[in-house]
């Protein structure tokens, strides 16, 4: 046997030990998920109440989303920077993007001083606002299409030490390296995904793969990016993670300390999506949905294949030769552009692909539908479609993903789940046929109630707020009776 030969074996054997260990964390770690349910959060919560101090922030043990902050004006303004590798243009934006564009325009209506440090090409503009408070720091990317982290720090720089250092500093993932991260103690860092989630990702799609398709590649490299992480996320002095779960994977896995983890999920902007029944009818009308007592169900997103549309694809395939009155009792609307978009045309004209919509539009899209339908593969970060359809009076469907199942459908009360594969979504989709349109209405009401409790962007931004607060507050404002970091439980929260 060649050197070469031994040398593979040996790096193969290598890599399946470390999967092995990475499989024995991750069930510990569900078990311990699992065991402490959201009840057991709550029960922990509130012990500090009968004794009748407030709760310290930095070691709340879920989602900020759950406290009522004050909607009264922000008890002291704030010059906040920001890192993010690109703004969002119109409708052609990732999740990643479109929380920094739905947070920090919130946060300037709240009165805050934003800096926004990001990438643009020398043919493009920016957005204006009717906020004097956004201001731009622009920078041509690199040839790989990141921020340039030597241009952003020098204009970092010289903001910092012109009128007013920034009270905070905000990077939504590594728009600011933590190379540079690691020298500034009040700055927190969004994750909209991880590598560790990335390697369930990578696992559910080698499962759906066909048989002519090459396998993957990524599981070596995404194992080794996880040790990466877990060295260098320590450096970034706050983190706030979008879901329950990966803030769980965070401090048990990454092993980063408690009080320096936040959980604040991800908000859109309640002002636009709302329960719209006009609308509604009137894009049905205009899309040539007929009056009739068929289903529309519906997609929204990038039509690429981690975000579940091969076995959407086939499940709708499926039904449609299993039973073809199908065709005429149910309608499919996706909205979206991608390489899937075509594939789902071939399945009959009741299967219509609509494109990418702007945000005004796709509200309007989310009140046609009967019930919104997310086959993900992809199971880290919180998709705002999600969000965005339960706020609009809408049941949710999507992947049985624990960063769905532990912020977005904690309950068949308000939707659906099934395991990202064709035959689980094939009967969760029978199973909403069987329902019928009374039954999913209900469900749409309770999902409005939890979508607008949780996930509205006056929510969001709110809690964001009070972590800033609290992290650029100086011991002398804490000394004189303001401290941020600490919050007094009203009675209405037991």
């Amino acid at each position: 046997m060649t050197n070469g030969r031994l040398s593979i074996i040996f790096s193969f054997r290598r890599f399946c030990c470390f999967l092995f260990l990475l499989s024995a964390i991750s069930s510990i770690s569900f078990l311990c998920w699992s065991s402490c349910s959201h009840s057991c959060y709550l029960q922990n919560l509130f012990m500090p109440l009968e004794k009748n101090v407030p709760i310290d922030l930095l070691h709340f043990p879920t989602a900020w989303n759950h406290l009522s902050f004050s909607s009264n004006p922000p008890p002291k303004l704030l010059k906040i920077a920001v890192f993010v590798k690109k703004w969002p243009h119109r409708n052609l934006a990732g999740g990643l993007e479109r929380h920094a564009l739905t947070l920090h325009l919130a946060l300037a209506k709240r009165g805050h001083e934003i800096h926004i440090f990001t990438s643009s090409s020398s043919n493009s503009s920016f957005p204006s606002y009717p906020h004097m408070n956004m201001n731009f720091h622009p920078s041509k990317p690199t040839a790989a299409g990141y921020l340039d982290q030597a241009l952003i720090w020098k204009q970092f720089l010289i903001q910092n030490t012109t009128v007013k250092p920034f009270d905070v500093v905000h990077t939504e993932s590594v728009g600011l390296m933590h190379t540079r991260a690691r020298n500034i103690c009040n700055l927190a860092v969004s994750w909209h995904g991880i590598a560790y989630e990335t390697i369930h990702s990578d696992i559910i799609q080698e499962l759906v793969r066909s048989p002519e398709q090459p396998q993957a590649v990524a599981l070596t490299e995404r194992a080794i990016k996880v040790v990466e992480e877990v060295k260098f996320f320590p450096r970034y002095s706050h983190h706030v993670a979008t879901s329950d779960h990966a803030g769980d994977i965070l401090r048990r896995i990454y092993m980063i300390p408690e009080e320096r983890v936040h959980v604040i999920l991800n908000g859109v902007d309640e002002e636009i999506f709302k329960p719209d029944t006009a609308s509604g009818k009137d894009f049905r009308r205009k899309i040539g949905i007929p009056h009739s007592g068929a289903l529309v169900l519906g997609m929204a997103g990038r039509l690429v294949k981690d975000k579940g549309h091969p076995i959407m694809f086939e499940a709708l395939k499926q039904m449609f030769m299993e039973d073809v009155t199908l065709q005429k009792r149910i309608f499919v609307l996706v909205a979206g552009h991608g390489p899937w978009g075509d594939r789902y045309r071939d399945l009959g004209p009741n299967v219509l692909v609509l494109g990418a919509l702007e945000q005004t539009q796709l509200a309007r899209f989310y009140n046609a539908l009967d019930i919104f339908v997310n086959p993900t593969l992809r199971a880290q970060g919180l998709d705002h479609t999600l969000l965005e359809a339960m706020l609009s009076g809408k049941p949710v469907m999507a992947t049985r993903l624990a960063s769905i199942t532990g912020s977005v459908i904690i309950s068949p009360e308000m939707g659906f789940t099934f395991s990202p594969t064709v035959n689980s979504l094939r009967k969760a989709l029978y199973k909403v046929l069987g329902d019928g349109r009374g039954i999913l209405e209900k469900k749409g009401e309770v999902a409005r109630q939890r979508g607008s409790r949780l996930f509205a962007a006056t929510k969001m931004a709110a809690a964001y707020e009070r972590l800033f607060l609290c992290i650029s507050s100086e011991k002398k404002e804490r000394d004189n009776g303001h401290d941020y970091c600490r919050f007094p439980l009203p009675a209405d929260q037991e």
